[in-house]
């Protein structure tokens, strides 16, 4: 019997624009909340599917969340493509942080009906040459959120991005103080808040911290399977990201798959901070040929 929450969750889709498909996966817990000018500007190519793995845009959740699994996630991804696409053609794919490990794990597991992908900063640690020591970061996080709640874990995983040393452990505590970036799921490197924050736990951050962050950062890509799709799907990197854990992950996994490796504007959360040339610049590694 599966334990209550443990099991896939219903997921959520919505679908903009027209011309081929293109299937955009977001990071933290799925939830799209921020995407919008992202997808405005790609809805006027693409016919653009936005994937809500866990159908948190349709809150209050109708029931718990339990720990999350890639490849529930791009199975459920690889039906909803098939619901979407008309008979014969492929898709394209775009996700970023925890939805480019997905992206890479539905070309991985699932590529025929794929035309190209692009991951942006997927934060799989295990391609790292410190990956000890990053998976124990993770684990400490996933500690902290289990024992001490999301704030302090929040606080211990931006450390962790931005690869500094962490203020709370010397004592045992996080800092509340690290905002928790509400609009996107996931850690902005170098943002702060002036005033401790409370973050509820059944909000998208917390289900990422509890819930998506250990499983899917700590996961092992299938490399060699990826070695033989690498003209077939590119790593995008933050610009503004350097010696930061996300991009040093998209270029282990460029150097270990030999796909390409792309720039685009800003950082971790480059597709929220300039959604535009942002969506222009992917446009064109989707439909064009990007080079490292």
């Amino acid at each position: 019997m599966t334990e209550p929450g443990r099991g896939p969750r219903p997921y959520h889709h919505e679908v903009r624009g027209s011309g081929p498909v293109l299937m955009v996966v977001p990071g933290g817990a799925g939830h799209p909340m921020g995407l919008e000018s992202l997808t405005d500007r790609l809805s006027e190519r693409f016919t653009v599917v936005t994937y809500d793995p866990l159908g948190l845009s349709r809150r209050p959740l109708d029931g718990p969340v339990g720990d999350q699994r890639v490849e529930d996630w791009s199975d459920n991804a690889h039906r909803l493509l098939g619901s979407v696409l008309p008979d014969g053609e492929s898709a394209y794919v775009f996700g970023t942080s925890s939805g480019g490990i997905v992206a890479l794990d539905l070309l991985a597991r699932h590529p025929e009906r794929l035309r190209r992908v692009v991951a942006h900063e997927p934060p799989s640690v295990a391609v790292l040459p410190d990956a000890v020591a990053q998976r124990a970061m993770v684990e400490e996080v996933d500690r902290l959120c289990r024992t001490q709640g999301p704030a302090p874990a929040m606080a211990r995983l931006a450390a962790g991005l931005e690869g500094r040393a962490w203020e709370g452990a010397a004592s045992g505590r996080g800092d509340a103080s690290a905002e928790p970036a509400e609009t996107y799921g996931t850690a902005a490197p170098g943002s702060r808040a002036a005033e401790p924050v409370e973050i509820p736990a059944d909000t998208p951050i917390a289900v990422f911290l509890a819930h998506v962050l250990r499983p899917f950062a700590t996961r092992i890509p299938d490399v060699d399977v990826l070695k033989g799709q690498s003209d077939r799907f590119v790593l995008g990197a933050g610009r503004t990201s350097e010696g930061q854990l996300p991009r040093r992950t998209a270029v282990s996994l460029a150097e270990a798959t030999g796909a390409a490796l792309l720039d685009f504007p800003g950082g971790h959360l480059g597709c929220l901070e300039h959604p535009v040339e942002f969506a222009d610049l992917l446009t064109e590694a989707l439909v064009g040929r990007a080079t490292r």
